[in-house]
């Protein structure tokens, strides 16, 4: 149900941000690369999880566990870097909007976009080699529902502690850079809102901001107390737990989130549709 939800709200984001004129804005060229990220993001774990379920088994081939890591860590890698370039995007709008359209033109959008895609697959790639590079002797039974580092790390039988340090210091400088530049965004954004005499022009000003901070909130504190750990406190439930949130939920809660608020994608969409109402 969750998985159905997540490719037809992110289609129809696609569809509708494709179809209208009036949003084809930086704002939504974003919201457009998030739709296409999520749905590859839960296209690497679900199907599989799913089929699992169907016919009764649990196992993975060694080389679809390899294809699984990579392809999911470098797409939460992507995201984390998207969440950033929106954040930037609404602090330019925000505090600087008599040079948003000079500032967020479609080059530096493309650049921005593409910047996030290619070192979101570097990052991964790095992950994916430290931690195959292992040798995994003592058990090939992992205890999650798809292919991840953690669990991969705890049934490791050489020693995990390089891949452990290359974990906490570039997965968690590229997470923790990523994080840091949405939250140097928003306390700009907070401080120029506050600043508005008008109630009517806060408000107007906050909403345009409280989906995207939602959907931060609810992907950075979910993954980083997943991966910020050290092996030896892995817990296996909590395994379960988190990527449960930033792997299902939140995909699933984007397009519900930056939709049912946004009076801009109803009316478009209600244009689209020929709906009067």
């Amino acid at each position: 149900m969750f998985y159905m939800l997540t490719l037809s709200g992110n289609f129809l984001i696609i569809l509708v941000t494709s179809a209208s004129k009036a949003l084809h804005t930086p704002m939504y060229f974003f919201l457009w690369n998030l739709s296409v990220l999520e749905i590859f993001y839960t296209s690497v774990t679900i199907p599989k999880m799913l089929l699992n379920f169907i016919m009764g088994t649990t196992s993975i081939t060694f080389n679809a566990c390899v294809s699984q890591v990579f392809f999911f860590i470098a797409l939460g890698s992507i995201e984390c870097t998207l969440l950033a370039v929106m954040a930037y995007d609404r602090y330019v709008a925000i505090c600087n909007p008599l040079q948003y359209v000079l500032i967020m033109n479609s080059t530096t959008c493309k650049a921005l976009v593409g910047g996030s895609w290619s070192s979101g697959f570097l990052n991964s790639m790095i992950h994916t080699v430290c931690t195959f590079q292992l040798p995994f002797c003592s058990s090939n039974m992992i205890n999650q529902f798809f292919c991840d580092i953690p669990p991969l790390l705890k049934v490791a039988c050489g020693n995990t502690f390089p891949s452990q340090v290359v974990l906490f210091t570039v997965g968690g400088a590229y997470g923790f850079g990523s994080f840091l530049s949405t939250i140097i965004s928003y306390i700009h954004i907070i401080s120029t809102i506050l600043e508005i005499k008008s109630t009517e022009g806060r408000k107007k000003a906050f909403s345009t901001c409280t989906s995207h901070l939602t959907v931060v909130t609810l992907f950075f504190g979910t993954s980083f107390s997943a991966y910020l750990k050290p092996t030896s406190k892995y817990s296996s439930e909590e395994g379960k737990l988190f990527p449960v949130f930033y792997a299902v939920i939140t995909p699933t809660l984007n397009p519900i989130i930056y939709t049912l608020r946004n009076k801009e994608f109803k009316n478009a969409f209600r244009k689209i549709m020929g709906l009067k109402f």
